[in-house]
């Protein structure tokens, strides 16, 4: 779930220093010569994609002195965070969930603004309304007392289990996010200096057999495990270092802007343009530019090319490699590496209005299907597309109202499914797919709601490939398994091409909100200093 949805040393420090990126030397050249796409007296920076991490990084960049040129194919930015307007309701098309807000916060601050003066950010609780396949709940929230409460109802016997469990989390939280989610790891020396924190954490565990370990109630190990889906990851395979999310949501909460997380992109969008850069959209980007092994640009689609002394790529971090630079440029990164990685599901989103408002449901409610792991391997091992399903279902007009005309809802609901690798006929199968979403919804939290709807849209695994470039359809990137993680994960600068850097959820540190941000924070490490480049 894309809230999905991809959240602390601070920015800055060693930047361009030698060795903060292994293998990268100061560029070559000649006295008094002038960086290739220097305008203006600054170093250009052309970022490719409009997602958070995308505008995150423009907005590093222009702090250090670059000249930044955001690029984006779709009409609107945003990304997978695009907005949605139809009908007089308002859809946020990917992020619903905020944790971590400091990541934000520091992006305006790093401008001399206060973000408090152009967002209004609302806590959200409970973070999310867990409803069991036979009708039973759970409010998974912040609050200790109350967690502990809800435990205590739904299995006793787990509460010292459950408490143990938190206690992990927060010790892979400390070293996970806090120490490492922002440093770059470029080199295997990287990971091998903590490999001793990772077997002390359980790393080689994954989220549900960390839960296991602590838990013995099923429907308790479905609540504590869930959190890798947010991501990408099914919780039978991702490694347990992604158990810091749960923490990471009780040290910060869950939040929900006024104006949905569209509001967001355009307040990241104004630190941009106040930095002296430029967001175009309608660009897409047919190929990046590469000459001696250096990123030296982009050409767009219409065939109009753009000098740039550094090229940042927040677009699908497997498309970038095997759609934007040329197969002569990559020997890392051939063909065959990037199609024999494990990518993560996809998702159905259904992005729907009703004349009607259904104030008993929470922004956030998790709708857990009769199967679990069994579900999860036809997704992930077996790509199948199943009949029963798992729903996460928004509802941001429970907090902002506004999204939607008055005495409507707006909502969101989305199911994980195959990557493209099912061979499933979408366009053939959607409508009938959708159909079996509404009928459920119809039987368990939104009575009615065929004979309410106002407006409705869908995004499919086809949409994620032909209208995001996602590849395979894969929504979050690589498969956030223990082998595609830090080190394993395509590097946020470039091994093939110097001046090329990732951001986003398939680049380091991995995929949500947190996550993308934090990709940004790591061009700190990597990225020269604009002086450098001059």
């Amino acid at each position: 779930m894309q809230n999905t949805s991809a959240s602390s040393a601070h920015a800055g420090g060693e930047s361009g220093q030698p060795g903060a990126a292994p293998g990268r030397g100061e560029p070559t050249r000649g006295p008094g010569r002038r960086a290739a796409g220097a305008r203006g007296g600054r170093p250009h920076a052309v970022v490719i994609g409009s997602g958070f991490g995308g505008l995150a990084a423009a907005v590093r960049l222009g702090v250090r002195g670059y000249d930044v040129t955001v690029v984006e194919k779709l009409d609107e930015p945003g990304g997978r965070a695009y907005v949605h307007r139809q009908d007089g309701f308002s859809f946020d098309a990917g992020p619903t969930v905020i944790t971590a807000p400091f990541l934000f916060e520091e992006l305006w601050s790093l401008c001399g603004r206060r973000m408090a003066d152009d967002i209004d950010l609302r806590p959200v609780t409970p973070f999310y309304r867990i409803r069991f396949h036979d009708g039973a709940t759970f409010d998974y929230t912040g609050d200790a007392a109350a967690m502990r409460a809800e435990v205590a109802r739904l299995a006793p016997g787990d509460v010292e289990g459950y408490e143990r469990f938190v206690r992990m989390s927060e010790a892979i939280f400390r070293v996970g996010f806090e120490e490492l989610a922002h440093v770059p790891f470029g080199s295997w020396t990287d990971m091998a200096r903590i490999v001793p924190d990772m077997v002390r954490l359980e790393s080689y565990r994954t989220v549900y057999g960390l839960v296991a370990k602590h838990v013995k109630d099923d429907r308790l190990r479905q609540v504590l495990s869930f959190h890798p889906l947010l991501v990408g990851g099914n919780p039978f395979s991702t490694t347990s270092i992604y158990s810091l999310i749960a923490f990471l949501e009780r040290n910060w909460g869950v939040h929900f802007p006024i104006g949905g997380t569209g509001a967001l992109v355009k307040g990241l969008v104004s630190l941009i343009e106040g930095l002296g850069g430029e967001v175009r959209c309608g660009a897409e980007v047919r190929r990046i530019t590469v000459e001696n092994g250096r990123a030296r640009g982009v050409e767009l689609a219409s065939g109009e090319r753009i000098a740039a002394d550094v090229v940042v790529s927040n677009a699908d971090s497997a498309w970038t490699y095997r759609h934007l630079v040329a197969p002569e440029a990559r020997k890392r990164w051939t063909d065959r590496r990037i199609e024999r990685q494990r990518y993560s599901m996809s998702l159905f989103v259904w992005y729907f209005g009703t004349r009607r408002q259904y104030p008993d449901v929470a922004h956030h409610t998790i709708l857990l299907g009769p199967r679990y792991k069994a579900l999860l391997e036809d997704i992930f091992q077996r790509h199948v597309l199943a009949d029963d399903f798992s729903l996460y279902l928004h509802r941001p007009t429970a907090t902002d109202p506004a999204l939607a005309p008055p005495g409507c809802d707006a909502f969101y609901v989305l199911s994980p499914v195959p990557n493209l690798l099912s061979g499933t006929d979408w366009p053939a199968v959607q409508e009938r797919y959708r159909r079996s979403v509404s009928a459920l919804l119809e039987a368990t939290v939104l009575p009615g709601l065929e004979a309410s709807l106002a407006t409705s849209r869908l995004l499919t695994p086809q949409d994620f490939q032909d209208r995001l470039l996602s590849f395979r359809g894969a929504a979050f990137g690589p498969e956030p398994v223990l082998t595609q993680s830090a080190f394993f994960r395509p590097h946020n600068a470039s091994e093939d091409i110097e001046h090329l850097y990732l951001v986003g959820a398939g680049t380091h540190p991995g995929a949500g909100l947190p996550g993308v941000l934090s990709s940004a924070r790591v061009l700190d490490r990597v990225v020269p200093d604009a002086s450098k480049l001059l």
